[in-house]
């Protein structure tokens, strides 16, 4: 990317976040004057859409004399800290909310819905919100739950197909897989040789198993965790046709890949030992840059492969929501962080910056595809995704380490996909029976 590009785009970003361009008179600065000189605490994870939106922070902070102190944890924390600070009413301003996240924010009352601060708040709303720009897709899966909207999107993912151009070709492939069979039953064979592997899928025994490797292999299938009646859905034909298949492919991936988390899987990618990959979106700096890929020039990106029961990607990333434990100052401050992190103003920079906007307006630009190879299987993955992928309540923590557990066995060989899923299913719905959701205590929303 040439800088003056990165500087003017900044520029011009600057100016319409704060009202320069605005006919109708709202700007940033004076919509923040009343709160100057507030500081607003948020957790920040230790990932590229964390550090694009970090190094924005001077503008936003010069703009509106409002300090933003970023607290920093890896993923594996930043749930409990969260919890923790929230329990006790401490300092946190912003909830950062992950797609298994806002079912037990929102049930313990953490967060304030958006409706409530534009009532309480009119006059801080910026006038280009556009709650409509958002792609439905992220603003459901990750902001909204039992139909109350607390979180804007911010740093959102998809799972997308990450594959060698030239490996590929070498094998006599002029492009990818458009279906999971097909990977397995052509592209397969042809690629695991000397050393090499045709696939890697993340497997290691923590989230990465349960979301990136158990579900990635549910719904493309058919498949899913539960059935209306909320009761396990993993013995059903289409759940295990989509686990046996995982079974199968594992012919074609590294050994050891039940210990391969994503640093494992991008890194195997990255230095030319796997062809192709499935994984987040916000990994694509990663192996394009000379600097981490020995392969940079040969990575493309396309959606991840079709099942029976279609295209089903994997879906991630976050919400931004103003918490409840605030003040009244430090709710309107937070809220106008969150308004101009996840703004149409600014999504282009922060797409330029490493950052992954669900705006939908700023992935018109024809350009945007020619520079970042990821923006149309993206935009393709957010029309049809599944918000549920991972089901969103308050127990989810817990049934995610039943499915850790019994889906390694699953592709250890320890247990059959049959004996696995009835493990999994009579643990997982002992626990939904526990927190109410049989008795009619709790409804059934995921």
């Amino acid at each position: 990317m040439r800088l003056n590009t990165l500087l003017g785009t900044a520029a011009v970003s600057v100016a319409l976040a704060t009202g320069a361009y605005a006919d109708d008179g709202w700007s940033l600065k004076e919509a923040a004057a009343p709160y100057s000189g507030t500081t607003v605490d948020v957790v920040f994870l230790l990932r590229p859409g964390y550090e694009a939106v970090e190094a924005m922070l001077p503008a936003f902070e010069e703009e509106t004399g409002i300090k933003v102190n970023v607290i920093k944890h890896p993923y594996e924390n930043a749930l409990g800290e969260q919890v923790r600070d929230f329990v006790a009413g401490g300092d946190l301003d912003v909830a950062l909310i992950d797609l298994v996240w806002i079912g037990s924010f929102a049930e313990n009352g953490w967060m304030v819905p958006i409706d409530d601060i534009k009532a309480q708040y009119p006059e801080i709303i910026d006038p280009d919100l556009d709650m409509d720009d958002f792609f439905p897709l992220p603003l459901n899966a990750f902001g909204t739950w039992n139909g109350v909207t607390y979180g804007l999107p911010f740093d959102n993912y998809s799972g997308l197909l990450f594959y060698n151009r030239c490996m590929l070709e070498e094998a006599g492939f002029d492009g990818p897989p458009e279906t999971w069979a097909e990977l397995k039953d052509t592209y397969g064979p042809a690629l695991t040789k000397d050393g090499k592997y045709a696939f890697a899928l993340q497997s290691k025994r923590n989230e990465t198993q349960s979301a990136d490797s158990f579900a990635r292999m549910l719904w493309p299938f058919g498949g899913s965790f539960l059935n209306e009646e909320f009761r396990s859905n993993l013995s059903s034909e289409e759940s295990q046709a989509g686990l046996k298949f995982r079974q199968d492919l594992m012919q074609y991936m590294p050994d050891g890949i039940v210990a391969y988390d994503h640093a494992e899987t991008v890194n195997g990618f990255a230095q030319g030992d796997v062809a192709m990959i499935t994984e987040w979106s916000s990994f694509y700096s990663t192996v394009v840059s000379p600097e981490t890929s020995t392969v940079a020039e040969c990575v493309e990106i396309a959606p991840e492969p079709k099942g029976p029961a279609g295209r089903k990607p994997a879906l991630g990333g976050f919400s931004l929501a103003v918490a409840d434990q605030a003040d009244e100052k430090e709710k309107a401050a937070a809220w106008l962080f969150i308004q101009w992190a996840t703004s149409k103003a600014n999504a282009r920079e922060y797409l330029e910056r490493g950052g992954v906007p669900a705006r939908q307006s700023v992935y018109e630009d024809p350009e945007l595809a020619e520079t970042f190879k990821f923006v149309p299987a993206l935009v393709e993955s957010w029309q049809n995704g599944v918000p549920e992928y991972r089901p969103r309540f308050a127990e989810w923590p817990e049934i995610t380490e039943i499915v850790q557990e019994w889906g390694t066995k699953m592709m250890l060989g320890e247990v059959s996909t049959e004996e696995g899923a009835k493990e999994i299913g009579d643990r997982m719905e002992a626990v939904l029976d526990k927190a109410g959701y049989y008795s009619g205590d709790k409804p059934l929303a995921q």
